[in-house]
């Protein structure tokens, strides 16, 4: 034990002379000696604490430059929108539901009376338009309805009875051109009720009848009997279902008038605006039959009529007046 203690002095003595130099390079005290400080025991390789690091300096944030406010505001300019009138029809149609709104979700007396108030005065402007639009229409005969139609109970009967005497001379004048091409089938109910139809046309106008059958059966009804065989015909004309009813002009001119059952009434007005779309009746001749007379129409042709043209009323009108296409009145 004594060779211990005598060996542990020796090798003391050759390290105290080092820690003494670093004591005078650092300005740090030596540390105290194991006799001093026994009770932290021995460490040979004992970890010496890092000296204190200075802490960085954070610099605040540098800020941007503002930009002038008054600058700004000069330089951008807010387009504001052009409001209408008020109490005019724009500003009505825009704020009119508005007023009403806060009349229910408010129900003062001053909300539901301006509401009101507002509704008059769009009764009223209303009113007035009428009047106007009366006095226009009946100083113009080009916008009067009653010229074109009669309104007056007397005067409709009288239409009506011209309307359906020219509308026999326009018929009997058709079947003297064209006949009706009647494509059929013996188990098809609809064409056993069709066929009396087609029968009177041809019996009151002269209507020629082409009966065809598709399945090369007769009616069970006995008309028609004398008809023909399918050959193909349907299928080129795109008959689906039967009775199918063609308006043919010899040698081929062929124009459809339905594929269904039409009534006496509505074949004959069929026919008629069949002939005057094929080009077989006249325009004015076919209004003659509608009960319409005959009145410039305003048709004016593409481009006629140009921009600052149409922003101007009274040139529009003019415009409007030169450009319409006459007819003759019966």
């Amino acid at each position: 034990m004594n060779r211990i203690v005598r060996l542990s002095l020796i090798l003391l003595s050759f390290y105290w002379p080092v820690f003494a130099v670093r004591a005078e390079n650092t300005g740090e005290l030596p540390a105290a000696s194991y006799f001093e400080d026994k009770q932290r025991g021995w460490f040979w390789y004992e970890v010496l604490p890092e000296p204190n690091k200075p802490e960085p300096k954070i610099e605040p944030p540098k800020s941007k430059p503002q930009p002038d406010t008054a600058k700004v505001e000069a330089s951008v300019v807010v387009p504001v929108p052009d409001q209408p009138e008020p109490l005019s029809s724009a500003w009505l149609k825009q704020n009119l539901e508005k007023y009403l709104n806060k009349a229910i979700d408010e129900p003062s007396q001053e909300n539901v009376a301006a509401f009101y108030y507002l509704q008059r005065v769009m009764m009223d402007k209303a009113e007035r338009f009428t009047n106007a639009a009366r006095y226009v229409v009946m100083s113009d005969p080009q916008l009067d309805e009653s010229v074109r139609r009669p309104i007056s109970t007397f005067a409709v009967n009288e239409a009506n009875h011209q309307a359906s005497v020219a509308a026999d001379q326009a018929l009997k004048a058709i079947a003297a051109k064209a006949g009706i091409l009647f494509f059929f089938r013996s188990d098809c109910r609809y064409c056993h009720v069709q066929a009396p139809i087609l029968a009177m046309l041809e019996r009151s106008y002269g209507f020629k009848i082409y009966p065809v059958s598709l399945d090369g059966l007769p009616m069970t009804n006995g008309l028609f009997s004398q008809f023909k065989v399918d050959q193909g015909q349907a299928a080129l004309l795109g008959v689906e279902q039967t009775p199918a009813l063609f308006l043919m002009k010899p040698p081929k001119q062929i124009v459809p008038l339905s594929q269904g059952v039409l009534s006496l009434e509505e074949a004959t007005s069929r026919i008629l605006l069949a002939a005057k779309e094929a080009g077989w009746l006249e325009s004015s001749q076919y209004q003659t039959t509608q009960g319409i007379r005959s009145t410039p129409m305003l048709l004016p042709t593409a481009g006629s009529i140009s921009p600052s043209t149409a922003q101007n009323p009274l040139s529009l009108i003019q415009a409007l007046q030169t450009g319409a296409q006459y007819g003759s009145a019966p």
